[in-house]
């Protein structure tokens, strides 16, 4: 009785921790934003990383979520466990992978490292991630499970962080995917999973930034913010979104995709978007620019804020749409990996077109801006 008293407590326990850690990420932000004065400061020239905004504003919202992160993991003693040896290996390998994650953006935010030395961090973080149990299990082939694990690992963290060029775009699509992770966890594993506090934890330090990083945004998270949360998303989606496969495929099975991406559906679109258009120009697709859908979306005529709300409200309504396939996974039919992947080759292809509308836009008003210019010269 004692036990079962205990556990009816346990949500109550949730969304209070979930409410503090909201409240300490606004304070955590809020203080920095007080005691900053260059430390951490980024505008749209001084590294790699070209932003919407042309405002210099401190870069330092990721140590809210490091903070929280760290917090989450020191609740071990107080919140349930279906795990009696919560500190197992994966947990430890979670939180090495994800404190380079935040070191590795604190590095480059400072001192804005070499790429090569950048992508050698992120390989380590991956690697770190695949000798603590965390692989993605596509095949019987070893080699090609360790590859697209290392692949999904430095691309998550390369397009989380091309993301944030644009106010409260990341923090708010990055809450809606571990709001995604918290609904996959009570459905399978129940609410004594200690997972469930970490994700709700980081979620609450997101949503408690994202108080300072709406449109008009008062600070970034950084390198620091995204690499961290990089590998984090990348760490959760392994162990909790990548393992709905049947034990009897012995070739790839499509459906094992879908969780992913289309959690993922926001970042993902947008850095195929950029990669594509790049390499088709001869261009690295690794340099900054304003040619994201993010830009292109503005281009069109949106503001900031209903750039951001189309973005999240597309990513919530993946999540649910995870949800709905979800709950017939049991009695999975072919039709559903069908629509699966049809609504996210819908999603890419209508990006692509208001992508290219929003390009027609920006050059006919750059047109027009030259045209004007010439005609005050002529008559001047």
């Amino acid at each position: 009785m004692k036990e079962q008293l205990s556990k009816d407590i346990y949500p109550i326990l949730y969304i209070v921790f979930f409410t503090i850690a909201i409240l300490f990420s606004a304070l955590i932000n809020s203080l920095i934003l007080k005691f900053s004065t260059n430390l951490g400061m980024r505008n749209a020239t001084n590294t790699g990383q070209i932003r919407w905004g042309s405002s210099s504003k401190p870069s330092l919202g990721g140590f809210s979520f490091y903070i929280v992160f760290l917090i989450s993991i020191a609740m071990l003693g107080v919140f349930p466990s279906d795990d009696d040896s919560v500190f197992n290996k994966q947990l430890i390998g979670l939180l090495a992978a994800s404190s380079l994650g935040f070191l590795l953006g604190l590095a480059d935010d400072a001192y804005n490292t070499n790429p090569l030395v950048k992508f050698i961090g992120q390989f380590t973080c991956a690697n770190l991630l695949i000798t603590t149990g965390y692989t993605i299990h596509v095949s019987p082939i070893i080699e090609l499970n360790y590859f697209i694990t290392v692949l999904w690992v430095i691309g998550l963290m390369n397009s989380i962080n091309m993301l944030d060029n644009m106010d409260g775009i990341t923090a708010s699509t990055s809450a809606s995917i571990l709001l995604g992770g918290v609904v996959l966890i009570i459905s399978d594993k129940g609410i004594d999973n200690f997972y469930l506090i970490v994700i709700l934890g980081v979620l609450g330090a997101l949503i408690g930034f994202l108080l300072f990083n709406w449109h008009p945004s008062k600070m970034y998270m950084g390198d620091t913010g995204s690499q961290f949360l990089g590998v984090f998303l990348a760490g959760i989606s392994i162990l909790f979104f990548w393992d709905y496969r049947q034990d009897n495929v012995s070739i790839i099975d499509f459906r094992q995709f879908l969780f992913p991406m289309l959690l993922f559906i926001v970042p993902l679109v947008d850095t195929a978007t950029v990669f594509i258009r790049r390499l088709a120009k001869k261009q690295s697709p690794f340099v900054g620019g304003k040619d994201h859908t993010t830009h292109h979306l503005a281009y069109l005529g949106l503001s900031d804020r209903q750039v951001a709300t189309v973005l999240l409200m597309l990513s919530l309504i993946s999540v649910g749409f995870v949800y709905y396939l979800h709950r017939h996974f049991d009695n999975w039919e072919n039709i559903y990996t069908i629509i699966g992947f049809a609504y996210f080759i819908t999603v890419f292809v209508v990006m692509q077109i208001l992508y290219n509308l929003g390009k027609k836009q920006a050059e006919a008003k750059k047109l027009l801006e030259t045209t004007n210019k010439d005609e005050a010269v002529s008559e001047s």
